[in-house]
């Protein structure tokens, strides 16, 4: 999976001056976080830089600093947040905040924070690196953060289905309405009407968090990657029960139910004369891999059908760019629709609510982000001030197989 960024946790090879604008998306699950680092100053001057960004039709005030650099974006677990405290300070990220002029100390450093977590761990945050989390509305940093990526970066959605990868063609003047489903921990779904026009009209509590919580009581697996990983390998035919196991492997066709239907998930422990050390661990991850992504599915349809909606984008880091967990979604949203509706996936699905908050820096001390164009562009407004963002992949790999986004920032 092509993430915008992601930083592992290696030392830094930049100079602590040129990393500003951390950004943190702090979940049940996962904490996601986003900064910028700029170019050594050697690299590329102002003068180059404003060259480059009006030829992309980005207009810039010769005043204002003009600083090029790259957004790089990292993740933890939540359970392990001192490791995050960890990175953060190794690498300085502490001190590319904002200092807030109204606060009683002119000096106090403010981060922009999403999440859950922002409240939970405000305290911890403040004792172990001196800074404040500026608290941003969790919803919509994720519609921002998907608005953002699907009108300015190029190749962002795609369907998966039967194995096929097909990248989407999306107008910006004809994005809305659509159902954004943000699978983290729980899950979310969401009517985005335009910017900054949204609702969370309905969600469920069978999300990613589910599916590592029972797969680590079922089975012995340490982490999210190791299930998933595991799945791979199994076969939920062992554990599910089917219309064939129902009808003496036969379809129900009158109703449109073919043998390979799954009629009951987990249904088959019931009637098996085992105990559970019989099964499988791979086959019980790809069961439970599958019962949560198709009832996901099913709930997101319901809702897009409610409401009129035939486009429906699916994020969040429970998909990971998993074939089978993308595929039964699909199979799902395809089967239940009768193929009027399609399942869309993000190429970065899991940094939408850190990058919102990244963005919402707009509102203090990042005045405008421009980011190297190929091969078009498309402006969206992030703030009441009427400025805008220009956004794309530069299609260069960090080494590692992950996109990095090139990026100027106009400073106030």
């Amino acid at each position: 999976m092509d993430h915008l960024a992601h930083v592992s946790n290696q030392p830094n090879t930049q100079p602590q001056s040129q990393i500003s604008h951390l950004a943190l998306d702090i979940g049940g699950s996962l904490i996601k976080l986003v900064y910028f680092c700029r170019y050594d100053d050697s690299c590329r001057d102002d003068d180059e830089l404003r060259s480059q960004n009006e030829s992309l039709g980005s207009k810039s005030d010769n005043s204002r600093p003009v600083l090029g650099g790259k957004l790089h974006f990292a993740k933890f677990e939540t359970s392990k947040i001192n490791d995050c405290l960890e990175f953060i300070h190794s690498m300085k990220l502490h001190l590319g905040g904002f200092h807030d002029c109204t606060a009683p100390s002119s000096d106090k450093i403010f981060i922009k924070a999403t999440g859950g977590g922002a409240y939970k761990f405000a305290d911890l945050f403040k004792e172990k690196l001196s800074v404040s989390l500026d608290k941003e509305d969790e919803m919509e940093c994720l519609v921002t953060g998907a608005n953002f990526l699907l009108k300015a970066v190029h190749q962002e959605a795609f369907t998966y289905l039967d194995g096929q990868k097909e990248f989407a063609q999306i107008d910006p003047n004809d994005l809305y309405p659509y159902l954004l489903v943000n699978i983290g921990s729980g899950v979310s779904m969401i009517k985005v009407d335009g910017d900054g026009k949204f609702e969370r009209v309905s969600g469920t509590s069978l999300g990613g968090g589910t599916f590592w919580g029972l797969g680590r009581l079922l089975t012995k697996c340490k982490n999210f990657d190791e299930l998933l990983e595991l799945s791979h390998q199994g076969n939920n035919r062992v554990i599910d029960m089917l219309v064939g196991d129902i009808y003496g492997g036969t379809d129900y066709a009158k109703i449109g139910l073919s043998a390979t239907t799954i009629a009951s998930s987990f249904g088959k422990a019931i009637s098996d004369n085992k105990e559970l050390v019989d099964y499988k661990p791979e086959d019980i991850s790809r069961s439970l891999l599958r019962m949560i992504s198709n009832n996901i599915g099913q709930i997101s349809y319901l809702n897009a059908l409610r409401f009129g909606l035939k486009r429906i984008f699916f994020a969040g880091f429970f998909i990971r760019g998993h074939a089978y967990t993308m595929d039964t979604i699909s199979v799902a949203v395809n089967f239940w629709s009768k193929g009027e509706a399609e399942a869309m996936f993000l190429r970065h699905e899991g940094f939408l609510g850190a990058l919102g908050a990244f963005m919402s820096y707009e509102k203090q001390c990042l005045d405008g982000l421009t980011v190297n164009k190929i091969p078009q562009r498309f402006p969206i407004s992030v703030s009441s001030a009427g400025n805008k963002i220009y956004c794309s992949m530069n299609g260069k790999s960090n080494g590692n197989g992950n996109e990095s986004i090139e990026c100027t920032v106009y400073g106030t």
